[in-house]
């Protein structure tokens, strides 16, 4: 049995919660590069030129790529052999995102309760934490900060297994619609379909995770994946919603089997600063 000590949890939580925030990923940054050779506005190009410029700087002065930090999303994977000691788990996680938000002057964006008072707890805890078992005695960690804006145009349907392919996608183009430039496009898309209720929603906040330009392993909903991304650009709403061809970066879908009589679909946006990071103890 392999032991990690739950400081050295909170440590790298802490230190991810603020990279995150400050490091946009490479593929990110490529994605820009790519869309502005495709991108037919002069707006559109001189946002996408504008997000690139930003996080050259957030990198060079660990400012941070937006004034919503985000709510701390973190998604564990915990080896099976592996034993967490010295302090409780989950409190070491809440305490490195207290620590990030702290040592890299995060905004503080978490109110308790969510009605009422509403009162901001300070330190931008408590964290959401999703925690899955798996072979093994490593432990990843995966911080997820979510910003407002564009969580607040997800979306979750319980469609008819009639409604099919095509029901999914007009959902998916539906809710992409209606979003408009309040997710600060240009976005992410994920996608989650089948499971339950809860399962499809943390499906497509899963689907945000994966790489830019890495389409899903069956072929199937690869082709989907292209399909919705193509329809969702054809929108017009653009770069930081000022008109354009580049409304979305990618569409990312992921899957579960689901209940002869369901079809759940969720969508989960995320804005221009697609911001995760991982480590692996």
């Amino acid at each position: 049995m392999r032991e990690i000590g739950a400081r050295a949890v909170a440590d790298a939580v802490a230190r991810l919660f603020v990279e995150a925030n400050t490091l946009l990923g490479e593929d990110v940054v490529s994605t820009f590069k790519a869309c502005l050779g495709t991108e037919t506005s002069p707006n559109g190009r001189d946002v996408l030129d504008q997000l690139l410029e930003n996080a050259e700087l957030s990198r060079a002065t660990g400012v941070p790529l937006c004034q919503d930090t985000g709510l701390a999303v973190v998604f564990l994977e915990v080896g099976q052999d592996l034993h967490i000691t010295g302090g409780d788990f989950r409190e070491a996680v809440h305490e490195g995102v207290r620590a990030g938000c702290s040592e890299g002057y995060l905004r503080a964006s978490v109110v308790s309760p969510p009605v009422g008072r509403r009162v901001n707890t300070g330190d931008n805890t408590p964290a959401i934490i999703h925690t899955t078992i798996v072979p093994g005695d490593r432990l990843r960690i995966i911080v997820a900060p979510k910003g407002g804006g564009s969580e607040n145009m997800s979306a979750l349907r319980m469609l008819r297994p009639a409604d099919g392919i095509d029901g999914v996608k007009r959902f998916v183009i539906e809710t992409v619609e209606k979003a408009g430039p309040n997710p600060c496009p240009p976005v992410v898309v994920g996608v989650g379909i089948g499971g339950t209720f809860e399962l499809c929603a943390l499906l497509a906040k899963k689907a945000l995770l994966r790489h830019l330009g890495r389409p899903h392993s069956d072929p199937d909903f690869a082709a989907l994946e292209g399909a919705l991304l193509e329809a969702v650009n054809r929108l017009g709403t653009g770069p930081a919603g000022l008109g354009g061809t580049v409304t979305a970066l990618a569409v990312h879908v992921e899957t579960h089997p689901c209940h002869i009589a369901s079809l759940p679909v969720a969508v989960n946006i995320n804005c221009h600063s697609h911001r995760h990071r991982e480590a692996l103890l």
